[in-house]
């Protein structure tokens, strides 16, 4: 006898996804500023850099598809972004833009397909329903913790999954 695998039913996915593309990547938001994520704090493999179109929903002002170089592990299919990094980069788009949006909360919910991120560049759309066409939601989210102390190196991260989106 084969045991069946338990479904999700799709109405309670459908319900908390934001862009209409299937979720693609897990992510993680690094809050330390002193730590940096060489390696994968899953697999512990290295880790390597790659552009992704991060969407982020700020406080007052809407939802931003940035272009952000981050860490990444391909196995775990793991986006790493480092907090102090990301915030330098908002700060630079809307200094000029909407300067009184600077030091918001902010949420990144997911990623825009890169080929239509890259399009829409230097256009300008106010349309919700042009940006989550084509956005996906992440799989998994994570929370890092760092332990002090003196402790072997696999135990000296610890990552927790996060429930919703990632904030600051």
């Amino acid at each position: 006898m084969v045991a069946k695998k338990k479904r999700i039913p799709a109405s309670k996915t459908a319900t908390n996804q934001i862009g209409k593309l299937t979720p693609r990547f897990n992510f993680i938001l690094n809050p330390y500023g002193h730590t940096r994520l060489s390696s994968c704090p899953l697999c512990q493999r290295p880790t390597h850099m790659r552009k992704f179109a991060l969407l982020i929903y700020i406080e007052k002002w809407g939802l931003l598809a940035l272009g952000k170089t981050c860490r990444y592990c391909t196995p775990c299919e793991l986006i790493m972004a480092h907090r102090d990094e990301l915030e330098d980069e908002l700060v630079r788009s809307f200094e000029s833009r909407a300067p009184e949006v600077i030091g918001n909360p902010y949420t990144v919910f997911g990623t825009v397909d890169k080929q239509r991120w890259k399009e829409s560049l230097g256009r300008c759309t106010d349309r919700l329903s042009d940006a989550l066409e084509y956005a996906a939601d992440f799989k998994k989210v994570f929370n890092l913790k760092i332990q002090g102390g003196w402790q072997p190196a696999k135990k000296s991260r610890r990552i927790t999954p996060l429930r919703g989106g990632a904030t600051d």
